[in-house]
């Protein structure tokens, strides 16, 4: 276990101090999180590049990198010319009253059509809207802006279980336009499945994303079709997924635990290492799944060999 203050490159000020256990792997991976950056590389205060985490003592500062080169934190100059893009890349968002550091290109390459990227794709375009630090004044929430920022970043859609999914869906239509969602001006109320359709269209990779709970099931009788997502890690336990189409869908590793899939689609599936622990499966179509290492433990009905062959 080792303590240290977390920087961004060429900064020297809003750090993080941290606790890292393990590889430098871990460590890049909470200054990610802590810093909101995608980080590649770390480096002491001298430009030295730390490839081995042993070489670090309680207390250490490094500079974290996201592929760019390392800039002096101390200096007073200009960085040189190759390195203006990376230096006046970053960015503070004020969303309702919290802070967000990003990147510029975080806000435009990823979705290049969406409203952030028309907002942040000229400098100079979001003119004085600016508060006394500097920081970008967008009048939003900031508990719903949080996920679709992480999504820019990873590129993965993680929503916590306390925030309010209808909440998070509408910053979605208003920050990255949704292809054949509703109009914005269009409030009606919608489904739990019907939300993560929209998120599914907006992610169209969701590995590793939080569902827990989800309802799929829909009063009218229509089936929620996920045919082919891939779901790699997904967390869906205790979610309502009676006759869901998951057919050809990646499902490896993920969390299945108390799932009603009664009736459900999963021919072709991949459910390597997938935990099914205590799912209804009656009438369940396993036709040629790959279940591989998957956990079939406290099953409320019995899983006969029938149903991955027919």
């Amino acid at each position: 276990m080792r303590r240290m203050t977390l920087f961004l490159n060429g900064s020297p000020k809003n750090g993080k101090v941290v606790v890292v256990y393990g590889t430098l792997s871990d460590l890049l991976s909470v200054a990610s999180s802590k810093l909101g950056i995608k980080a590649t590389s770390v480096h002491n205060g001298k430009g030295g590049l730390i490839d081995d985490i042993a070489l670090n003592r309680d207390d250490d500062v490094l500079f974290v990198c996201e592929g760019e080169p390392f800039i002096d934190p101390q200096t007073d100059s200009k960085p040189p010319e190759g390195l203006l893009g990376f230096h006046t890349d970053w960015l503070t968002l004020n969303v309702g009253g919290r802070y967000f550091t990003t990147t510029r290109s975080t806000l435009v390459n990823k979705e290049p059509d969406s409203m952030l990227a028309h907002m942040f794709k000229d400098k100079g375009v979001w003119g004085s809207k600016q508060d006394d630090r500097g920081a970008f004044l967008i009048d939003r929430s900031p508990e719903y802006f949080e996920p679709i920022l992480n999504y820019l970043h990873r590129g993965q859609l993680i929503v916590n279980d306390s925030i309010n999914l209808l909440g998070v869906l509408e910053e979605a239509r208003f920050f990255v336009a949704i292809k054949n969602s509703q109009p914005l001006e269009d409030h009606s109320p919608i489904s739990q499945k019907e939300f993560v359709r929209f998120l599914l269209m907006l992610c169209s990779n969701a590995e590793g994303a939080s569902l827990k709970l989800c309802n799929f099931e829909d009063p009218s009788g229509l089936k929620a079709n996920l045919e082919g997502v891939n779901l790699k890690g997904v967390d869906m336990e205790g979610s309502q997924m009676t006759g869901i189409n998951l057919r050809v869908a990646t499902l490896k590793n993920a969390k299945l635990k108390n799932c009603n899939l009664r009736g459900a689609t999963l021919a072709g599936t991949d459910l390597e290492n997938c935990d099914l622990c205590g799912c209804d499966l009656q009438e369940a179509n396993l036709r040629g799944s790959n279940m591989k290492g998957a956990i079939f433990e406290e099953m409320l009905t019995p899983l006969y060999m029938s149903q991955s062959v027919r």
